[in-house]
């Protein structure tokens, strides 16, 4: 008993410097992202067309890379170099937007910053996976987000107080500000500790001959995952209807501020209830939850009514987030732990891509309401499908 307290708490403090971590480098990381399309449209006249052409690409070539590196963790078993490597392409993306002289130079830079999430976001969440008990998986995903989130509030926030004292033109500074924590970040990797398994060396096949025999609940919810994000376009588009309903640059700010802080805060308890009542109804209603926060954002009439929109959407990411990471990290094979959180990360990545595309021609011919229609509907057909064909032998539902 006493070894398995000691196990266990060894397994609470690695979530912890992992949450930490991403902490850090989502410090660094949300210090940036909410000015990227305020920027693209200030500086270069970027239309919402052009911004959703951006996002896409950079988020579409991080998660079809993320299938990749949770196959060569799985392989190779090197998670933590992998997950490091990762996390310092944020530098080399800090230095990349400061010298952009044209809007290319930054769809080269959300590359280099995608490239790295989509290289690190498989192996760390394994090693969160590894570093749980199998009965708290909801609550240590709950907690990594919770940090993860955190550390999103504390860069926006601080985005919002240097837009405000420094001025609305002070992007470049803010970019170089921004290096400061990711660096932080990597030296948390020194505290990480990374399970070494040793393994039977045996040749191995590759996942995807094998994927008939994936768990029919996996291959379901994998579906699920690509037709949802079809019509989850980047939150930049949120930032953009913000402005479009009258937000300054750091009114815009203080809004996506709202939406992480409301994540933070509920992560943990929303990782708690999926490991007593099930994945399977956080989900559902994560999805329905989405689909109000859309249909909100298509028909808002108020600058108060955005602001709340932005904290419901904090709500969705809570219910959805951690959980779905901890729902794949169950019923994966567990020698395909890490391939299946990046295949499922992935197959967003296919869909991010038409999605964004979508919304941007959505924007410019229909009007600024109409992207928000269709991903909305999009979310009710995700849920419908997700509660009617994802069953459990059993009491407990997934």
């Amino acid at each position: 008993m006493e070894k398995k307290n000691e196990r266990l708490s060894k397994g609470v403090r690695n979530i912890i410097v992992l949450g930490l971590v991403s902490c850090f480098a989502d410090i660094s990381s949300e210090m940036v992202y909410p000015l990227i399309p305020l920027y693209l449209t200030a500086a270069f006249g970027a239309t919402p067309m052009l911004v959703g052409l951006v996002e896409g690409i950079a988020e579409s070539i991080a998660s079809l890379l993320k299938v990749f590196s949770g196959y060569i963790s799985d392989r190779f078993q090197h998670k933590k170099a992998i997950a490091f490597g990762g996390y310092a392409t944020g530098v080399i993306y800090k230095i990349a937007l400061i010298f952009a002289g044209y809007w290319t130079g930054i769809l080269l830079a959300r590359v280099i910053d995608r490239f790295g999430k989509g290289v690190r976001t498989a192996p760390r969440d394994v090693m969160v996976s590894e570093s749980a008990d199998k009965d708290e998986m909801g609550r240590a995903f709950g907690i990594h987000k919770m940090l993860d989130m955190a550390g999103s509030a504390v860069g926006i926030l601080l985005s919002f107080l240097l837009l405000r004292s420094i001025g609305e033109d002070s992007y470049k500074a803010i970019f170089a500000l921004s290096l400061i924590p990711v660096c932080i970040a990597l030296l948390l990797f020194f505290f990480i500790h990374e399970k070494q398994e040793k393994r039977e060396i045996v040749r191995r096949e590759h996942f995807w001959k094998n994927i008939s025999r994936l768990d029919g609940r996996l291959k379901l919810y994998l579906a699920v995952t690509f037709l949802f994000t079809l019509g989850n376009s980047s939150n930049s588009f949120l930032l953009l209807r913000a402005a479009d309903m009258g937000f300054s640059s750091s009114g815009t700010i203080l809004l996506y501020f709202l939406y992480n802080v409301t994540a933070s805060i509920l992560s943990v308890p929303c990782g708690k209830l999926s490991d007593r009542v099930g994945r399977k109804k956080l989900l559902v209603g994560g999805y329905l939850t989405f689909s109000l926060v859309y249909f909100g954002f298509a028909f808002c009439s108020g600058k108060p009514m955005m602001a709340l929109i932005f904290v419901v959407y904090g709500v969705f990411t809570a219910m959805t987030a951690g959980v779905e990471r901890a729902f794949i990290a169950e019923i994966a094979p567990a020698a395909l732990k890490g391939t299946m959180l990046g295949l499922h990360s992935t197959l967003a990545g296919i869909a991010l891509l038409p999605a964004s595309l979508i919304a941007g021609a959505l924007w410019d011919t229909v009007g600024a309401f109409a992207p928000f229609v269709y991903g909305g509907l999009m979310s009710l057909l995700s849920a419908a499908i997700l509660a009617a064909g994802l069953r459990l032998p059993g009491k407990k539902q997934v």
